[in-house]
């Protein structure tokens, strides 16, 4: 998807810039509004024009990430700049047209804004759930705009939600995994098939049995505790969507607790975050939940006061 995105934000700069190009050819007259840099650069400097009529529909499907270059022309220090960009993800070494960003610069950071709102107020996809056969409760946030603005509501689930759980789910598991949507339900549609199948294995390689996994709408990090007191599992393990940036809106976070309930203190969880393609493997991080979890039971205990 984020690749198609870059493929629209090309063709759009490259129909720009046409536009642009004509308009200057067919009124020699008037002042050209083509985008110039702050400073001048020569022809292998130059930003790139793609051309519209490029048929670039093939590498789209390649699941490689777009090589970050800098747009600085001259740099003082060209290897400290890569250096930087290598570190992080942060837009550095954008730079400008005038006093305004470049436009290619300005149409992916509302690009990847357009992308956090969707992750925030989207729907994680049902057939996903149907896949890994998750059924669904709910919290009562009641809708997203409540959600936001009263996170206590999102902490407790419903009494549709009690019930179900107390019919279909198995009581007091060694290991309960529960997943929601919580911020980004693109998190969980981004990473929970490579999530799931990896932490399941680990689990077995452990000799670990799982309770009745389900999924739940609206849940904020401490459903967890209300969800302990109704299974009271031994451990249990949150996969949820983590607050979208402009970075990425597919980060998950996976919170692990021992006899989680009621009244519990943040520094009695543990949690593995930013699982993203682009920050911890989702495989990988599958595979680590599950050790951390064999080392809850062993250690009985979660947060600060369990050593790794």
């Amino acid at each position: 998807m984020e690749q198609q995105l870059d493929f629209l934000v090309d063709k759009v700069v490259a129909e720009l810039q046409k536009k642009l190009s004509e308009m200057g050819q067919s009124a020699p007259g008037q002042t050209q509004m083509a985008e110039t840099p702050a400073e001048p650069k020569s022809s292998s400097q130059a930003e790139p024009v793609q051309s519209a009529s490029v048929d670039r529909r093939e590498p789209l499907a390649l699941p490689v990430e777009p090589e970050r270059t800098s747009q600085v022309p001259n740099p003082k220090w060209q290897e400290g700049l890569n250096e930087l960009l290598e570190s992080t993800p942060a837009r550095i070494g954008v730079w400008r047209t005038g006093v305004r960003p470049l436009t290619k610069t300005m149409l992916q950071l509302r690009r990847d804004h357009a992308a956090a709102v969707d992750a925030v107020y989207g729907e994680v996809s049902q057939a996903l759930l149907d896949e890994f056969s998750l059924f669904t409760v709910e919290t009562q946030y009641d809708n997203t705009e409540n959600y936001l603005k009263r996170p206590d509501m999102g902490r407790i689930l419903n009494d549709e939600g009690v019930r179900l759980l107390k019919e279909r789910c198995q009581k007091k598991p060694q290991v309960q995994i529960v997943i929601s949507d919580g911020l980004s339900a693109s998190a969980v549609d981004a990473n929970l098939r490579d999530v799931l199948p990896s932490l399941t294995d680990s689990l077995k390689s452990y000799g670990l049995t799982c309770g009745t996994p389900f999924f739940v709408k609206g849940g904020r990090v401490a459903s967890m505790d209300h969800i302990g007191e109704l299974l009271q599992p031994e451990v249990l393990v949150l996969l949820i969507g983590e607050r979208p940036g402009l970075v990425t809106a597919h980060s998950m976070s996976a919170y692990m607790c021992y006899r989680p309930r009621k009244g519990m203190v943040e520094s009695e969880r543990t949690v593995i975050s930013n699982i993203h393609r682009q920050g911890t493997s989702p495989i990988e991080a599958g595979a680590h939940i599950g050790t951390i979890l064999s080392k809850m039971l062993e250690q009985k205990a979660s947060g600060v006061k369990l050593v790794l």
